[in-house]
């Protein structure tokens, strides 16, 4: 069997404040991702995604468990340099402004990546960045003469492609992308989405795609992890997820998404709110939100079984 491209084992993250109990935003997930495959991680605001996603790419120190990425264990960032195998996970964060120094020309930080992957081996030292670059830039859609413009003078989505391309010039075998759409509107969702899985795909790349939005997801990922309060409640192929939840989380998420159906019905709601992952509520987690909670809930705390998913209903 082909090893993991990358493989999570029983991560947990948890942040002290003085004073404060312990936050465990990560409390025990395990997660893989193939080479050329693309897996979604979709769940509320508040469950830990973002948290995970920056522990995979070294950027927060995990309390407990592992990352390895191809075959390397992955630590946290620190002041030296990091180890050359690791810059080829790359990650696309939340605020496309905010992730790209404004002070500089886009073709100069596009650059840079260019140089981290000639550093490590992976391409010869170029003469000059200027043509590699260009082709990036077309690579997202962008045109060559972008290279001399400066962040502000691009849209948000736009502003996205440059650090998609950014990204992809270090020439990444994982690619990451925590909440790329969520700053973005709506008409410019689905294209950067869409973007990402085929130039993913085409340099048999794997990508972790994080949102909040399943019908998003749905559009590009192979698989779907869908987590609640710092643990993953229900995992399988696309297909699987969308037409056959079965966590009512899983569901509830679901139906939540309006439907252009012309009837008029508006989405579900889910009541209350995520709890404080500082104090979790007693046995599972989501039973002071679910519809189908039965006795023992409030007592038993399910784990993913062998099909998936991690629910007293499928015990």
């Amino acid at each position: 069997m082909t090893p993991h491209l990358l493989s999570v084992s029983d991560l947990e993250v948890q942040y002290r404040r003085p004073g404060q109990l312990p936050t465990r935003a990560v409390a025990g997930v395990s997660l893989d991702v193939q080479a050329g495959e693309v897996v979604g991680l979709v769940g509320e605001s508040g469950c830990g995604k973002s948290t995970l996603a920056r522990a995979v790419c070294g950027l927060t120190a995990p309390t407990a468990g592992g990352i390895v990425f191809d075959g390397t264990p992955v630590g946290p960032l620190r002041v030296r340099r990091r180890e050359p195998a690791l810059t080829r996970i790359q990650m696309v964060f939340q605020d496309p402004y905010g992730s790209l120094n404004p002070r500089r020309r886009v073709g100069a930080q596009i650059a840079d990546g260019i140089r981290i992957a000639a550093l490590r081996g992976d391409i010869p030292v170029p003469e000059s960045t200027d043509g590699p670059v260009e082709h990036f830039l077309t690579r997202v859609g962008l045109p060559a003469s972008a290279a001399q413009r400066f962040p502000h003078e691009f849209s948000g989505g736009q502003r996205q492609r440059i650090a998609i391309a950014r990204a992809l010039a270090a020439r990444p075998s994982l690619l990451v992308g925590d909440e790329p759409i969520s700053a973005l509107d709506a008409s410019a969702q689905a294209q950067v989405a869409s973007l990402m899985r085929s130039l993913a795909v085409e340099s048999g790349a794997g990508l972790l795609f994080i949102s909040h939005d399943l019908s998003v997801v749905r559009l590009i990922a192979d698989r779907i992890a869908v987590m609640y309060l710092g643990r993953i409640v229900e995992t399988g192929t696309t297909a699987e997820v969308w037409d056959n939840p079965r966590h009512p989380y899983t569901q509830a998420l679901l139906a939540a998404i309006p439907q252009p159906d012309g009837a008029g019905r508006l989405p579900t709601e889910l009541p209350g709110d995520v709890p404080d992952p500082a104090a979790p509520p007693s046995g599972c987690r989501f039973h002071p939100r679910c519809p189908r909670a039965f006795d023992g809930c409030d007592r038993e705390d399910p784990r993913l079984n062998a099909d998936g998913v991690a629910c007293r209903l499928y015990a």
